[in-house]
């Protein structure tokens, strides 16, 4: 797979001079993390942290020092909801946001629309299935506006999105879609999604199977027949966020992340 050292590439700004106020000094890039299926953390320039689905799968090792302001569950299946793998989840001012309110198939949807320090939340209602979640409930879509970056995560989607949701959703910058089948959509069927929200600037793979852990899909559906421009493949679990009108649109961005002393080839 190709790989596009535009991941570790900022902007670089002209630093004010140390007599000007901090406020006119240009906020660091956003920075978004991958841990594993479903979990990102994501930073703000002003160092604000949204956690989104974090698990504590064994195979990808207890996760370390991972601290947030924010911690959004799309669903409440186990390896979405674990806010125990935050650091200071305890903390009073950690805000815990679920995308679901009531427990098992009688779940509904929160109606989250909100601002945070510098960030904007808000939801959409989807199922984590096909059959409008007879099989296995429902979902919310996370978007999150950040930095002036519109960023979406799709929890556990399992179908199609209609119009009306595509609507509601609204134009994406960052999508972060699931890919590896089995209790989500698969491969072909997260292309159509991303095709139906046309993210603008990146695309990041998520819940799919890897060496470590394999009870999903791999990537390699969504990738296949993909312009191979538009894929990168980190060694890394970070990205920082960049407009560089150079790079291919969307981007296609396959973090990894390995537990230590392991590493997902």
């Amino acid at each position: 797979m190709q790989r596009l050292f535009l991941l570790s590439v900022l902007f670089v700004f002209p630093w004010t001079s140390a007599a000007q106020d901090d406020k006119d000094k240009p906020l660091p890039p956003v920075q978004v993390t991958w841990h594993g299926q479903s979990f990102f953390t994501v930073k703000s320039g002003q160092g604000t942290v949204v956690a989104f689905d974090p698990h504590l799968i064994e195979q990808y090792g207890r996760p370390q020092g991972i601290r947030a302001d924010i911690i959004l569950t799309s669903h409440n299946h186990n390896d979405h909801t674990q806010v125990s793998a935050i650091d200071n989840f305890r903390d009073k001012n950690v805000r815990v946001i679920a995308g679901l309110k009531g427990a098992g198939f009688k779940a509904t949807w929160s109606n989250v629309n909100e601002k945070i320090k510098d960030v904007a939340i808000r939801n959409v209602g989807s199922y984590h299935d096909d059959t409008e979640g007879m099989q296995r409930g429902r979902n919310s879509i996370f978007i999150v506006e950040i930095d002036g970056w519109r960023i979406v995560h799709l929890g556990d989607l399992g179908h199609q999105l209609s119009a009306d949701q595509v609507k509601r959703i609204g134009p994406v910058d960052v999508l972060m879609v699931p890919v590896g089948g089995i209790y989500t959509l698969n491969g072909s069927e997260a292309k159509k999604v991303a095709a139906a929200l046309q993210p603008k600037e990146y695309i990041f793979p998520m819940h799919y199977g890897t060496k470590v852990f394999d009870d999903l899909l791999p990537i390699n559906e969504f990738l296949e027949d993909q312009d191979r421009a538009r894929i990168a493949a980190s060694n890394d679990n970070k990205v920082l966020l960049n407009r560089d009108p150079t790079r291919p649109r969307p981007l296609i961005v396959q973090l990894h992340y390995w537990p230590k002393g392991k590493r997902d080839e």
